[in-house]
């Protein structure tokens, strides 16, 4: 079987343990289960791994607990960030969850323990909370202790059935795109909500390409509405090569989205000292004032959210939005994302935002903060994409390339409003649309109906729109008519008209004609 059947068969399997243990429970709440099992599976191995140090001999699971010294344990959390006993590990609960009468505590006291391990290390920001959602009492997995039990010893043996092999380089991938398949399906099917915390993979490759572009090693990478990280980990999954020295950076503001994220940096393998996720609102209490500028940012911050805009008089005054002399809209924050994404990147970096499009024509405030950025030659890029990319809106969004480092005045605009692969429930931008793109955003090429670099002057005197159907002209798909062809066929048509029209006439002459005579 080659890798990518064996992860098509894994993620097959893990999707229908996900539906079959959840029984009568909406999958949209039971899905932290799934993917909090999928976890605590995914740091006992790794952390085994990490004890037995390759060492055959070294089986960890048949350790006993109090033969572990003070001195392991300290080694052990300075390095992986978290401590697991033996007695603790997945592979010793999953032996013993159908006949433990106590299996729903014993978890949420060993979670417990596992996050209390990080208490007082560099670590404990990024251990704490993980399990938080994984409420192991909720009256979501039954109404009394069995059926709590029951349930929560089926999601754990289905996740003990999946092979992913020994724990290697290829068995990490496979934790990973496993739970980055469990986080797309149930983003597929939540609606709207889904679309908040999950960016489709094949449009974060395009996002995360376009920030990384020609860049031969990153300071590190920034997501300010990072939801459950995808954005984030497609820049390690499409630049391996490339040095991205201090890690991943991200905020978001849902408690429930911000532990997924954290997770899924563990799930990819990416340790506690190279990651730092936060919690909280990014525009009113940004965590990172006082990093150096990011080399590369991604985001796809809601579209067009309320926020506290000017009645909120300090923010005018704020380092991220003063520069352009006016907030973002109360009713829609789009550019105060985006004006707070420009005020972190670095002057060798990008910015690759996806945006609602009407902030790319509308009037008022966000007019002129498209004066400030297009006077002061930030935006190198406009992308208008197909309709129905995303989870739970058909809205055909664009993208917002900012750049420091621009070469000339002009702004590239793009149409890619007709690549996209038709799917069951939602299109799709296959690897040849997007590397069709990439071409075209590097060279920077005039091409029909696609891509269109503008001057300076002509932004400012079209009010500094920044639609891309202002400067792209749209392929005409209407069939060409040939007139003169057309004339001819009216000519015989009529002809033919006038002759029955005629026959008619005689016929009811005759028919007449009879009728008078009797």
């Amino acid at each position: 079987m080659t890798s990518t059947q064996q992860r098509a068969a894994l993620q097959r399997q893990i999707w229908q343990i996900a539906n079959d243990v959840r029984g009568a429970v909406d999958g949209w709440d039971f899905k932290q289960y799934v993917l909090g099992t999928l976890f605590y599976r995914f740091i006992s191995e790794n952390f085994a791994s990490y004890i037995e140090g390759g060492d055959d001999s070294i089986q960890y699971a048949k350790v006993a607990d109090n033969v572990i010294t003070a001195d392991i344990k300290d080694d052990a959390i300075k390095t992986k960030g978290y401590f697991i006993y033996p007695g603790q590990l997945f592979a010793n609960v999953v032996t013993q969850a159908s006949n433990n009468e106590t299996l729903n505590t014993d978890l949420a006291r060993i979670f417990a323990a596992i996050e209390s391990s990080a208490s007082g290390y560099p670590s404990e920001h990024d251990i704490k909370g993980l399990f938080a959602d994984f409420d192991t009492t909720s009256n979501r997995l039954g109404n009394t202790v069995k059926e709590k039990n029951a349930r929560l010893a089926a999601v754990l043996k289905g996740v003990a059935g999946l092979d992913f092999g020994g724990f290697d380089a290829s068995h990490i991938d496979l934790f990973g795109d496993a739970y980055e398949f469990l986080i797309s399906n149930y983003a597929a099917n939540a609606g709207k909500s889904g679309g908040e915390f999950f960016t489709p993979q094949h449009v974060s490759k395009l996002i995360a390409r376009l920030a990384m572009h020609k860049q031969a090693s990153v300071n590190k990478i920034y997501d300010p509405a990072c939801g459950s990280g995808s954005l984030l980990l497609q820049a390690k999954k499409q630049f391996e090569e490339h040095i991205i020295e201090d890690g991943f950076y991200g905020q978001e503001i849902n408690h429930t989205t911000y532990n997924l994220a954290r997770m899924n940096m563990f799930l990819h393998n990416i340790n506690y000292d190279k990651f730092n996720i936060q919690l909280g609102d990014t525009l009113r209490t940004p965590h990172f004032d006082d990093e150096k500028p990011f080399d590369a940012i991604v985001s796809n911050p809601p579209y067009s959210v309320k926020w506290i805009g000017s009645d909120d008089p300090t923010l005018i005054n704020d380092d991220r939005f003063a520069p352009a002399g006016v907030l973002a809209p109360k009713s829609k924050a789009d550019f105060a994302f985006v004006l707070h994404a420009l005020h972190y990147l670095s002057s060798k970096g990008r910015a690759a935002i996806v945006c609602f499009p009407g902030i790319f024509y509308r009037g008022g405030a966000e007019q002129k903060i498209r004066q400030y950025l297009v006077d002061n030659n930030y935006v190198e890029t406009v992308i208008a994409l197909a309709p129905n990319l995303f989870f739970g809106t058909t809205i055909a969004v664009n993208i917002l390339v900012l750049s420091k480092h621009k070469t000339d005045t002009k702004t590239q605009f793009i149409n890619a409003s007709g690549l996209f692969d038709k799917k069951t429930n939602n299109n799709e931008l296959s690897d040849r649309y997007i590397e069709q793109i990439m071409q075209v955003f590097d060279s920077k090429a005039g091409v029909a109906h696609f891509a269109k670099s503008v001057a300076y002057e002509a932004i400012a005197g079209n009010d500094y729109n920044l639609s891309v159907s202002s400067y792209v002209e749209a392929r005409d798909n209407r069939e060409v008519v040939d007139i003169t062809q057309v004339n001819a066929e009216l000519k015989t048509t009529v002809a033919k008209i006038d002759r029955l029209r005629a026959e008619i006439d005689a016929i009811v002459a005759e028919i007449e004609s009879g009728t008078a005579e009797a």
